[in-house]
């Protein structure tokens, strides 16, 4: 699909998104039953969004600035029926952003090649609506067809095919398999299908599912047509081209016929050739058929098309169109899990025409994808912004080309990796080897000519590529006029890095004796310093953003050079003229503490010491350190002026902004805090302060073997290294303690894996290589899974290491076996404790002088390995044990997210009793009772067609075969910066509706997301967080309906570009249950919860911190279904859960007790219910005193349902005896505290029965001893069903969130 199908895509769901915004009247409606409150869960609330600084719009809480005038109506006036349509418009819009929205109209499919004209004079494609002559609502513009080009046919024929559905399945070489899956569809069309009784089960003991992530099989589609190709008569021959011919095509039809076909310069007929003969000219009458569009002239010549393309269009209508549209400026997420390829999910067919489309797509010279990028994107950067329509152009040009290059770059790398492009310098060792392949510049991140001998080698390499693409992403962020970089991608592919940049004019330049390429920073190693003034200013912009500061270097002649970035950060002056910025892996300082701590030495490797110096801390830290720094200064201002002017209510209110803004510092998860906002706050508190006093910089190259000469040099060092030491110690004593105590404390969502475990910590500029340090201060019942997930982290990781070094050189056809044996010792040893690799010795043989080394690889000394990576690197050394206490299918996801591992999915054996469903372990292995027949029979046909069910009636079985790994994809790193633009739009709506102005917010909010669409495209990341985001706000502002209709496309965008089981897309599907029960539709709320729920088992196992919450929305669901007995189950599994995660005696499990109590007095349990709330009322008064009003409502139940319980007691014995006077003996019945009785079998007593009872006068204690001594089971009144819809305690919502 075409950058502007991304673009105008959105005009339609937005137009009714907007339509959907009006006041919502569906207040009524709800079912019965006790008004319990879903908890909105933390996590939720603050999914991992994209954080944009608010800037120009909504900022003064004015009017927002008007990004284009209202949309209007226009007629196109075509060539064939129907001779007419309309399309809506926007004067902003540009004439080839209408002509992709006319052809994507069903009525105007057949049309690619064409203009469009208005009162008979042509208009240009590349200018805007409202620059036409005359153009305006309700005009009308005719469609005019042209004459084709060969590029025109070529294009025309591949749309065509892709159209009728004629193009089969792409092989792609980078993708992998089933890319960019969803898996959505199938779980909304499971709830259609389901009472209330299926909605509510749910075997919450059952061990995690692998065939969870898989998409349900479907039918295939219809077919059209059977084929179309490029004829074997093809290219047409010179005396023929010039009468017009440009391809000659071969289509055979659904009825089996085969046409020979012309495409001419005036369109497309069928000819006389044959599979023998060559005529290319038209046939006789009756047969001579033709059309401008291939389209057309198949339905000319199959009788059948337009049928089957009919039931073609509804086929694909079935699915949600965010679930079929072509990512274009994203990358698709690859599935770790993926079908066996006999599943017709992965069935290949056969296609000719797929080895023709690179010729189709590029030409006979290929030279129509051959692009000079970093013109492309250095031209982009010079676009102006100064108007907001030229700034939405340019960031959407600058987004289209970051995808198309990385994509490109990373196609690239994969081909340097398989050994398939010649480098440019082919005598050089293999890791300094270069390459240019389609215009890019290819290096290995490793240390092949020794620029990194001294900071450690190819580990250091390595870290410092890593290093410079975020560098790079920044400076791409900050967009400083007059300050270039190359664009930058990072690919690691099977153990390789591969680093892809575009190719600055200049850099291969040979260079005069003694002259040099850099003229900023340094030339050779830190030998030679270069300082070319005409960087200083742009280079001190950078800086200033950066937080660095100016600072002294000196050369190996002791020479002082005044430099505004670190020396490493170099400048290059292109052939072009522009100023290049490179090698921006040193923008910020070394963390010197770790250095220390560890011992490591410039030019010295130890066995057991930290790889590499290329330590140096987080930006994020920097950041924060500076909003610390800013805090105080502005504080002593204060302090001063206070002294000064004695305004005491202005210094109030000065450091009461400041104590806020600190603590959402401490508490949020933000990455970056916009400083610019709270400057302006704080202005506006003490209009005396003046900010541009404030100065906060560190110097990036202390600590870095720095000699300065004079003692006032030497005092300057010494400042600056100690404001680098501060930042150290704030990163040990303030940022990693506060982010464990915001973990505990529930301040901050608890991780689900790696991933996301990753991100809050960085988050908080905290390295990874301090997960040692995290684990190290976990205690508690709540940080000991905290602890786990951080231990499974440094296992993955360190297994990531160990498995790239066996991979690094091993050729490609070797891999699968190498990866499936580490696999084994890592996972497997439970089922086979002496795995062997399974390699195939005809491959082996072809390789002769490979490094087999992994054959050699036990599961003891892997855990040596692995324990000596742990120790290296993170400085935690793993239990004895640890090989035992791992989580097997989590550990598995990790490693293959990790290495870009793609295996056949099956229920995973890691041990000898795993294979059985009754003795899982760790509980994430196995499958549950409850797989319906369908998914049995898939699972059947799945084991059937895997290797491993052939290798397990072998001797000795293994969990993992080569097979398995049925492919790798590249891990990619970009350097694409955010659009700014959709998120000042996104503030400023946020900003309006939090100053009460709705009317302009909800504009703002829509113009976000417009802009969001327009300049990502539909499928990507950023509009996923957008959707959500926006869906939130929307909820809260009772807009139910839109907000559903964005949760969904939130979950189905982050499927297909982040993953269907990465947190972020479970957290999608959370809110999305909440915002469809709140519509009303609990049933299929349950659904996504439930699906939520299985994805938490593969994605970290049972027990969650943050499951307790969906547990409990889940059942208060079942309640407004009046489904209670279904609902008290629900409620006694997040109970639980909350005692496992949080303790017994704690809050949240008292607000637990307190809803469970309820839930147990409505399915007619009122003895279980007057114990747990006893329970609930015992931790109230326990922890809260008697005087709360948490543990006065509790009593005030338990006293209600005491006196209910003694009334039911007296009845009963009453009963009781007048059965015995009459001769008539019941059996007692024994109900467990707590226990479940079934559906149907309790009989509610009328009302009147207990209306006469009075209150009992004795105590609580001998009224529910009195209760106790009763062994009949107990009844629950009408009376207390009526009461049980009172709220519970005003903690409880809070509580339940902080159980998380």
């Amino acid at each position: 699909m075409s950058e502007k199908q991304d673009s105008t895509g959105p005009s339609q769901p937005s137009g009714t998104e907007s339509q959907s915004v009006q006041p919502s009247e569906r207040q009524n409606g709800q079912p019965d039953g006790p008004k319990a409150e879903i908890t909105v869960p933390k996590a939720a609330n603050e999914a991992e969004i994209a954080e944009a600084d608010s800037g120009e719009l909504g900022e003064a809480g004015g009017e927002p600035e008007s990004y284009g005038d209202a949309l209007y109506p226009l007629t196109i006036r075509l060539p064939h029926e129907p001779s007419k349509i309309n399309v809506m418009v926007s004067p902003q819009e540009q004439v080839h952003e209408l002509r992709q929205s006319v052809i994507e109209l069903p009525a105007a499919f057949q049309y690619s090649c064409f203009h469009l004209e208005h009162a008979g004079e042509r208009i240009n494609d590349f200018v805007q609506l409202s620059d036409v002559k005359g153009v305006g609502p309700d005009s009308e513009i005719r469609l005019v067809e042209d004459p084709y080009t060969e590029k025109d046919a070529r294009l025309h024929v591949i749309r065509i095919r892709d159209l009728v559905g004629a193009a089969g399945d792409r092989t792609d070489t980078l993708h992998g398999v089933l890319p960019g899956v969803s898996l959505f569809d199938g779980v909304t069309t499971s709830a259609k299908d389901t009472d209330n009784v299926q909605a509510s089960a749910f075997d919450f003991d059952a061990p995690a599912k692998p065939f969870t992530l898989i998409p349900e099989e479907e039918e295939p589609a219809p077919k059209t047509v059977k084929s179309i190709a490029l004829s074997p008569w093809n290219p047409p021959p010179y005396h023929f081209r010039q009468k017009g011919h440009l391809l000659y095509l071969l289509v055979t039809t659904n009825e089996g016929d085969q046409h020979q076909i012309t495409s001419h310069v005036g369109g497309f007929y069928v000819n006389k050739s044959s599979n023998n003969k060559f005529d290319p000219l038209p046939r006789a009458a009756p047969k001579s058929y033709s059309a401008h569009s291939l389209f057309s002239l198949l339905g000319l010549i199959s009788p059948s098309f337009s049928e089957s393309f009919e039931q073609l269009l509804q086929y694909n209508n079935r699915k949600d169109p965010l679930a079929t549209f072509q990512l274009t400026n994203a990358i698709p997420s690859a599935p770790w899990l993926v079908p066996s390829q006999s599943s017709p999910l992965c069935a290949h067919t056969a296609d000719i025409t797929r080895t023709q489309e690179g010729y189709l797509i590029s030409g006979v010279d290929n030279t129509d994808t051959l692009r000079d990028w970093n013109e492309e994107f250095q031209s982009a950067r010079e676009l102006p912004k100064e108007t907001v329509q030229d700034r939405v152009f340019r960031e959407r040009f600058i987004s289209k080309l970051f995808a198309d290059y990385t994509d490109a770059a990373a196609r690239g790398a994969i081909l340097v990796a398989r050994d398939e492009v010649t480098p440019l310098n082919p005598t050089e060792g293999r890791d300094a080897q270069i390459f240019v392949y389609n215009n890019v510049f290819f290096s290995f991140g490793a240390d092949g000519v020794g620029t990194f001998t001294s900071e450690g080698g190819d580990d250091a390499a390595r870290v410092a590529t890593g290093k410079d693409v975020n560098g790079v992403r920044m400076v791409n962020q900050l967009d400083i006029d007059g300050l270039y970089s190359p664009a930058t991608v990072v690919v690691d592919y099977l153990g390789k890095r591969i680093v892809g940049q575009t190719v600055v004019p200049g850099i291969f330049k040979q260079r005069e004796p003694g002259e040099n390429s850099i003229e900023y920073g340094a030339v050779e190693g830190k030998e030679i310093v270069a300082a070319d003034e005409r960087f200083a200013p742009t280079f001190a912009e950078l800086s200033k953003a950066l937080k660095v500061k100016k600072h002294p270097v000196w050369d190996k002649d002791g020479k002082r050079w005044d430099l505004e970035a670190s020396v490493e950060t170099k400048g290059l002056m292109g052939t072009d003229g522009r100023k290049y910025v490179l090698d921006l892996y040193r923008i910020t300082p070394l963390d010197v503490l770790w250095l220390e701590e560890n011992g490591v030495d410039e030019g010295e490797q130890k066995e057991l010491e930290y790889p590499h110096r290329m330590t140096v801390l987080r930006p994020e830290l920097v950041e924060l350190l500076r909003n610390q720094k800013w805090t105080e200064w502005v504080n002593k201002e204060v302090a001063r002026l206070k002294g000064k002017h004695q305004s005491k209510p202005q210094d109030k209110q000065i450091s009461e902004g400041e104590k806020t803004s600190s603590a959402e510092e401490k508490a949020t998860n933000e990455e970056k805090t916009d400083e610019s906002k709270e400057e302006g706050e704080d202005a506006a508190a003490e209009e005396h302060i003046d900010a541009s006093a404030f100065e906060f910089a560190l110097n990036p190259d202390v600590y870095s073997g720095q000699v300065p000469q004079t003692d006032a040099e030497k005092e300057e060092l010494a400042a600056d290294e100690e404001e680098v030491r501060n930042a150290c110690k704030m990163l040990r004593e303030w940022a990693i303690p506060g982010f464990v105590k915001d973990i505990k404390a529930a301040d901050l969502p608890f991780p689900m894996d790696g991933q996301s475990l990753t991100k809050m910590m960085h988050k908080r500029g905290i390295n990874m290589r301090y997960l040692g340090k995290v684990v190290s201060i976990c205690d508690g019942p709540r940080l000991l899974r905290l602890r786990d997930l951080c231990l499974q982290e440094i296992i993955s990781r360190s297994f990531k290491h160990i498995a790239g070094k066996y991979l690094r050189y091993l050729p490609i056809p070797l891999t699968s076996a190498c990866i499936a044996h580490l696999l084994n010792c890592l996972l497997g040893s439970g089922l086979n404790s002496k795995p062997t690799a399974d390699i195939d010795e005809s491959l082996k043989a072809l390789y002769p002088e490979a490094d087999l080394a992994f054959v050699n690889v036990t599961p003891e000394s892997l855990r040596q390995e692995i324990e000596a990576q742990a120790l290296r690197r993170f400085k935690f050394t793993l239990d004895s044990e640890w090989h035992n206490q791992i989580k097997h299918l989590q550990l598995l996801r990790e490693v293959s997210l990790k290495l870009g591992l793609q295996l056949q999915v099956k229920n995973f054996q890691f041990t000898s009793s795993s294979a059985a469903p009754a003795a899982p372990t760790n509980g994430v292995n196995g499958h549950t009772n409850g797989d319906s027949k369908e998914n049995k029979k898939k699972k059947k046909k799945a084991r059937e067609g895997s290797p491993a069910s052939v290798a397990s009636s072998v001797s000795a079985p293994c969990t993992f075969t080569p097979d398995d790994v049925v492919n790798v994809v590249p891990i990619i790193k970009d350097s694409a910066p955010k659009s700014v633009i959709s998120g000042e739009a996104l503030e400023g709506g946020r900003h309006s509706i939090m100053n009460s102005n709705r009317k302009i917010g909800i504009e703002l909010l829509l113009e976000s997301l417009t802009l969001h669409e327009q300049i990502y495209g539909i499928i990507h990341p950023e509009v996923a967080r957008a959707y959500s985001t926006l869906a939130q706000i929307y909820y809260q502002l009772e807009e139910k309906e839109a907000a559903v209709d964005l949760a969904k496309k939130a979950v189905i965008v982050a499927e297909r570009t982040l993953g269907v089981d990465s947190a972020e897309t479970l957290l999608y599907y959370l809110n999305l249950g909440l915002y469809v029960h709140g519509s009303g539709d609990s049933k299929t709320a349950l659904a996504y919860v439930k699906h939520a729920l299985n994805l938490w088992k593969i994605i970290y196992g049972p027990d969650h911190p943050d499951s307790i919450t969906t547990l409990n929305n889940a059942a208060v669901m079942l309640q407004h279904m009046q489904a209670y007995h279904e609902s008290r189950i629900w409620f006694e599994q997040a109970l639980a859960v909350c005692e496992r995660v949080v303790g017994k005696q704690s809050l949240p499990a008292a607000s637990l007790l307190f809803q469970l109590a309820q839930a147990l007095a409505l399915d007619n349990e009122s003895k279980a219910a007057l114990g747990k709330m006893r329970d609930c009322y015992n931790i109230f008064r326990e922890q809260l005193g008697p005087d709360n009003n948490n543990t006065k409502e509790a009593e005030t139940w338990l006293e209600q349902l005491t006196q209910n319980a003694v009334a039911i007691a007296k009845r009963d014995k009453d009963a009781q005896s007048r059965r015995l006077r009459a001769g008539i003996r019941f059996p007692a019945r024994n109900v467990a505290l707590g226990a479940g009785v079934a559906a149907g079998q309790p009989t509610v007593l009328s009302q009147q029965a207990h209306q006469a009872d009075k209150p009992d006068a004795r105590s609580i204690d001998d009224l529910i001893k009195f209760i106790e001594g009763n062994t009949a089971q107990q009844k629950k009144s009408g009376g207390t069903k009526q009461r049980a819809g009172r709220g519970g305690p005003n903690v409880r919502a809070a509580a339940a969130a902080s159980a998380k």
